[in-house]
C-alpha cells in the first residue's frame, strides 16, 4: 500500500491548444469543458476573486487587533509570499492547462498521497472561503438595507453560532439568510456555464474597482499622516502588534489573495493557456497588491486603526466625515458588488477540482459528469453549492476565514516544491513559461507559505487535524481503491 499511495501520475507536455479545442493526450477528461476565457477575462477572475473581503472586511480588523498602521506592510509581506507562489503557479499552468490546480500539479510530481491531501486542502479554500465572504456580503447587504430603511431581523441575518475561546456558542439567531440567499444564486448562475459567469464577474469587477478608486480619491484629502504614527505599535501579547503582530496580520489577509489561485483552476476553459495563464495569474495578482496597499494607507490614515476594528472598515471611516457620507452608500454597492464576485470565482473553482479528482477516480464518478448543453460540471456545482450554503448560513466568518488560509497556504507550498522537483526529474517537457531563479524562488516560496501557515495553526491546529483525519478516512476508504492510476498499473 506504501508504495502505492506514491505513485505518480504520467503527464506529457501540453500542445498548443487554441479556442475550441481539447487538450489531447494524457489529461483525460478535459475534451468535455469548452475553451472560451481570454486572458482578459483570466485577469479580471483573478481580480474578482480577490479584490473583495480583504478590502471591505478584515483590512480593519486586522490593522485594530494585530498590526496598527503597519497593515500595509502585512499585506506587503503575504503579496510577497503569493508572488513567489505565483511564479510557480504560472509554470505549471502553461505546462499542463487542465482544471485541477494544485491538485493535479501535485499528483504529477508528488504522488497520489500528497495530492489528495493538497486536494482535500482545497476544498477548504474553496468551499469554505465562499461560504466566509457570503457572511461579509450578508453584513453590507443587510447594511444597506438599513440605509434603506428595510433592515432584516437580527435573527436572520446572523450566524446560528460564534465562536468564543474555542467554544462553539448559539447566537440566538435562527440563521444567516442572505448569505444564503447569495450563494444559491451565484451556484445557479455557475451551473449555466463559465463564459456567463465570467462575463458577470467582469461587470462586477469593473463596479467594484469603480467604487474603490472613488473612494481613494475623495478620501485622500482627510488623510493625517500623525495616525501613522508609530507606525508599528508597540507590542501587547503574542499576535498583538509589535512585528509578532504583522506577521499574524499577514497570515490573516492571506485570506484576501487565494483568488489569485481560482485563475489555474480555469486553465481547462481558457482560449490559449500557454499564453494567458501566466498573464492572468500574476496581472491580477499585482494589481490587487497595489490596490490593497493604497486602500490600507488611507483607511489608516483617515482614522486611527484602533476606530477601524468593525465589519464593515470602509464605511466606519467614511461615516467620520459628513461630508463623505453620500459615498457611503456607494461603497456599500461596491462591497456588495465586490464580495459577490469573489463568491463566484470560488464556487466556480471548486466543482472543477472535483471534476479533476472524479476523472482519477479518487472521488465518485458523478462529480465528473458535464452538463450536455452548458458544458459545466453540474453535479459539483449542486453539491458545493448546498454545502456552502450550510456553512454560511449557520458559522461566523472568523473561524471560516482561519481555516481557508491554512488550506490555501499548505497548497501554495506545494506547488512552489512541485516545479523544483519536476524541472529535476522531467527536464525534458515543454514549459511555455519557466520560473526565474527557480532554486532560489521555489524553496522561497515554500518556506514563506509554511511560515504562515503557522501562524493561524497554532491556534486552530485541532480542527485542522480533525479535517485532515476526515480527509484520510475518505481517502483510505474510498479514493485508494478506486484510484484510475491504480486500477491501469
Amino acid at each position: 500500500m506504501f508504495k502505492g499511495i506514491l505513485r505518480v501520475k504520467p503527464i506529457e507536455a501540453a500542445p498548443h491548444v487554441d479556442a475550441g479545442e481539447p487538450v489531447e493526450g494524457s489529461l483525460e477528461g478535459e475534451a468535455t469543458l469548452r475553451r472560451t476565457l481570454s486572458a482578459t477575462q483570466l485577469v479580471m477572475l483573478g481580480v474578482g476573486g480577490v479584490i473583495g473581503a480583504g478590502i471591505f472586511v478584515l483590512t480593519g480588523q486586522a490593522a485594530a487587533l494585530h498590526a496598527g498602521p503597519a497593515i500595509m506592510l502585512s499585506f506587503l509581506m503575504a503579496s510577497v509570499a503569493c508572488a513567489l507562489a505565483g511564479f510557480c503557479y504560472a509554470e505549471f499552468a502553461s505546462m499542463m492547462p487542465v482544471s485541477g490546480s494544485a491538485y493535479s500539479y501535485s499528483y504529477a510530481t508528488l504522488g497520489e498521497f500528497v495530492a489528495w491531501f493538497i486536494g482535500w486542502c482545497l476544498v477548504l479554500e474553496y468551499l469554505f472561503a465562499a461560504a466566509a465572504v457570503a457572511v461579509g456580503w450578508s453584513g453590507y447587504m443587510n447594511s444597506f438595507l438599513g440605509t434603506l430603511g428595510i433592515p432584516l431581523p437580527e435573527a436572520l441575518a446572523t450566524s446560528t453560532f460564534t465562536v468564543t475561546e474555542g467554544q462553539f456558542m448559539r447566537t440566538g439567531a435562527l440563521f444567516n439568510l442572505p448569505a444564503v440567499f447569495i450563494v444559491a444564486a451565484i451556484s445557479a448562475l455557475c451551473y449555466v456555464g463559465i463564459w456567463q459567469s465570467a462575463f458577470m464577474n467582469t461587470i462586477v469587477v469593473t463596479i467594484k474597482v469603480g467604487v474603490i478608486i472613488l473612494f481613494v480619491a475623495f478620501s485622500l484629502q482627510f488623510v493625517n499622516p500623525d495616525n501613522w504614527v508609530p507606525f508599528i505599535p508597540e507590542n501587547e501579547g503574542p499576535g498583538r502588534f509589535g512585528m509578532d503582530g504583522v506577521v499574524r496580520a499577514a497570515a490573516i489577509v492571506f485570506f484576501a489573495y487565494i483568488g489569485f489561485d481560482a485563475v489555474s483552476t480555469a486553465a481547462g476553459e481558457a482560449k490559449n493557456p500557454q499564453r494567458d495563464m501566466p498573464i492572468g495569474i500574476l496581472g491580477s495578482l499585482a494589481i490587487c497588491t497595489v490596490f490593497y496597499i493604497i486602500v490600507c494607507a488611507v483607511l489608516t490614515g483617515m482614522l486611527p486603526y484602533q476606530q477601524l476594528g468593525t465589519p464593515e472598515p470602509v464605511a466606519t471611516a467614511l461615516q467620520a466625515y459628513p461630508s463623505l457620507l453620500w459615498l457611503r452608500v456607494l461603497v456599500e454597492l461596491g462591497a456588495i458588488a465586490g464580495l459577490s464576485s469573489v463568491i463566484l470565482v470560488m464556487l466556480m473553482a471548486q466543482p472543477r477540482i472535483f471534476y479533476t479528482m472524479a476523472n482519477d477516480g479518487l472521488i465518485p464518478k458523478i462529480f465528473s459528469k458535464v452538463h450536455r448543453r452548458y458544458h459545466t460540471p453540474y453535479i459539483g456545482t449542486i453539491v458545493v453549492g448546498s454545502i456552502a450554503c450550510v456553512l454560511a448560513g449557520f458559522l461566523p466568518i472568523g473561524l471560516l476565514g482561519e481555516l481557508v488560509s491554512m488550506g490555501t497556504l499548505l497548497a501554495f507550498a506545494t506547488v512552489s516544491a512541485g516545479v523544483l522537483i519536476l524541472r529535476y526529474t522531467r527536464p525534458e517537457l515543454y514549459r511555455p513559461f519557466r520560473v526565474p531563479a527557480a532554486v532560489i524562488v521555489c524553496p522561497l516560496g515554500v518556506a514563506a507559505c509554511l511560515f504562515l501557515f503557522w501562524q493561524p495553526f497554532r491556534e486552530h491546529w485541532e480542527l485542522f487535524v480533525s479535517w485532515t483525519a476526515l480527509g484520510m478516512l475518505v481517502y483510505f476508504g474510498y479514493g485508494y481503491w478506486h484510484s484510475r492510476l491504480r486500477i491501469c498499473l
